[in-house]
């Protein structure tokens, strides 16, 4: 079993992005090792600009994204006011929309004739160019990305030591000196982890670019040179390596921020910050700044939705009208879309969770040489932006002739489902670990003394017992497959095999498709939205059963 997970891991993520590293320092005359390619590359004006350019954004969106994720985190640990649960929810509902699929709404919302510049212009006379340029790539992004933050600060400060809270305000420390030299620092590890998430993303992001038109960034450029050129123009695979480093230099940064500082806390669980009630104007401000940050970052989907029901919405406020034809439309033409995209990350889903379950269990229950390297590998996923992966995928696999179908792996709609399983297996592997991880051995080994086999007892306890886990990260790769556009862009080599997120981009290529496309867009959501809801009910549901199995346990 391990041979094969290995051989899997071997064929579909180090060949691919070993091939691309090789090209890339491959010379295109004489095949010979050589750094010309980069050394065109910075010579360049065009690539020394997106360079700094996909920087510049992945920076700016992590500083936007803290301002956004900083009070909203802050707020609801910090204070006791109603509706603090509820504003945590919203907080993370702008991750269930790709960011691409909100760009062009945002678009028309805050674009030079968007709605809030329209009514900015009624009543002040100017303009504000939110969407300008790289602006709007940073606007958006910022709007989708910052719930990674929000999420893993506010459980930083969910577990930060009060005792030490008391001890500063006890000194003098109050407001926000206690905040800045105190309680942040105490929450660092949670915000590293998920500013470093937000870089990440945004700096390998493709479709958001793409939909408004920038180019001039590392992403973009990468898909332009290899499907306007050709496998063949090294460029492609240059900007795919810079893509691979500067992924591993975001982690490598997190873990530098948070190597050898002790941020550990004096007493079980840290007992988290002290929450106090607050003064009726206090919350007042309170309610004023989250309200506004709420309506910021859930007007994608406010956008989009009037996008998919308006007939014409240009140069005005909200759409002339409103009609059920973009969806009849939708539903006309792109059932094609719906359907693959159900395939494609269904069959991604299955492929990852039964990776991660056997990772797991070799990783965990078993004493094999090498077992942690299959983990380091499978979780080394996370670091290859999919525009890379995509541009392995066609040099690989190109010449890879399939008997049975008569056309390359690299053509074949096979190789998007491979594509998605290796991008998400990253997030069902962990699911599954942390679901054998509350599974005690001592079961596995009574049921071998009672006679049974190893692989018995894996299939007759050991699973059963991690379906909670399982089902969890099916549905978590499910739900971020389904909308993954950057690996499958490059694949989709036949307009019946694209899957859901391809359709999008390709209606809201032109002004007519894009209510269709707004249309394609709400059921993309509501696909994420409602596997979202079933994950969360399903790990709520596991863990009411354990915690009823130990209490029968005790009693017993």
């Amino acid at each position: 079993m391990a041979i094969l997970i290995g051989l899997f891991l071997f064929v579909f993520l180090i060949v691919p992005v070993a091939m691309v590293i090789f090209v890339a320092f491959q010379d295109p005359n004489t095949g010979a090792l050589t750094l010309v390619n980069f050394v065109d590359f910075f010579n360049s004006s065009l690539f020394r600009e997106s360079f700094f350019n996909s920087f510049y954004v992945a920076l700016m969106s992590v500083l936007l994204s803290s301002a956004i994720a900083l009070p909203l985190a802050y707020f609801t640990t910090r204070f006791n006011f109603g509706g603090a649960i509820l504003i945590q929810t919203l907080g993370i509902v702008p991750l269930i929309m790709p960011p691409f699929v909100g760009a062009v709404a945002m678009l028309l919302l805050f674009g030079e004739n968007g709605s809030v510049n329209l009514i900015i212009n009624d009543w002040f006379g100017f303009t504000i160019p939110f969407m300008e340029g790289l602006n709007g790539v940073i606007l958006v992004e910022s709007i989708h990305y910052f719930p990674f933050i929000l999420i893993n600060l506010s459980a930083a400060l969910l577990n930060v030591d009060r005792s030490m809270e008391e001890s500063a305000q006890n000194l003098g420390a109050a407001g926000i000196r206690l905040f800045r030299r105190i309680v942040f620092p105490l929450a660092m590890p949670g915000y590293v982890a998920g500013a470093s998430l937000v870089f990440l993303k945004v700096f390998d992001d493709l479709g958001t670019p793409l939909l408004l038109n920038i180019n001039n960034m590392l992403a973009p450029q990468a898909y332009l040179r290899i499907s306007s050129i050709g496998i063949s123009d090294p460029m492609g695979y240059v900007i795919s390596v810079i893509l691979v480093a500067f992924s591993l230099f975001s982690l490598w940064v997190a873990f530098l921020a948070i190597k050898g500082k002790d941020y550990a806390t004096i007493q079980k669980g840290g007992g988290g910050l002290m929450k106090r009630d607050l003064q009726p104007w206090e919350k007042i401000g309170c309610y004023a700044v989250i309200i506004l940050i709420l309506l910021a970052v859930l007007s994608p989907h406010i956008g989009l939705a009037l996008l998919s029901f308006g007939t014409v919405w240009s140069f005005s406020v909200l759409p002339d009208a409103y009609t059920f034809a973009h969806y009849e439309n939708m539903l006309r033409t792109a059932d094609q879309y719906i359907y693959n995209t159900l395939l494609y990350a269904g069959l991604a889903a299955l492929i990852d969770v039964v990776l991660g379950t056997a990772i797991a269990y070799l990783v965990l229950r078993t004493k094999l040489i090498g077992r942690k390297w299959l983990d380091f590998i499978a979780m080394g996923a996370v670091a290859v932006p999919g525009v890379v992966l995509g541009i392995g995928y066609l040099r690989t696999f190109v010449e890879f002739n399939v008997p049975i179908v008569d056309k390359p792996l690299s053509s074949w709609w096979v190789i998007i489902v491979i594509a998605l399983a290796i991008r998400r297996l990253p997030y069902a592997l962990r699911a599954c670990f942390a679901a054998l991880q509350q599974v005690s051995i001592m079961l596995e080994e009574a049921a071998e003394n009672l006679g049974a086999t190893k692989y018995r007892a894996l299939r007759r306890i050991v699973v059963p017992l991690m379906s909670g886990g399982i089902l969890a990260g099916f549905i978590t790769s499910f739900a971020t497959a389904s909308v993954e556009l950057s690996a499958t862009i490059m694949l989709v080599s036949a307009e019946s095999d694209a899957p859901l997120a391809y359709g999008i981009y390709e209606f809201m290529q032109s002004a007519a498709g894009r209510g269709p496309g707004a249309a394609l867009g709400i059921i993309a959501v509501l696909i994420v939205g409602i596997a979202t809801y079933v994950s969360h009910r399903v790990i709520a549901y596991t863990e009411k059963q354990r915690s009823a199995g130990a209490n029968h346990a005790r009693e017993a």
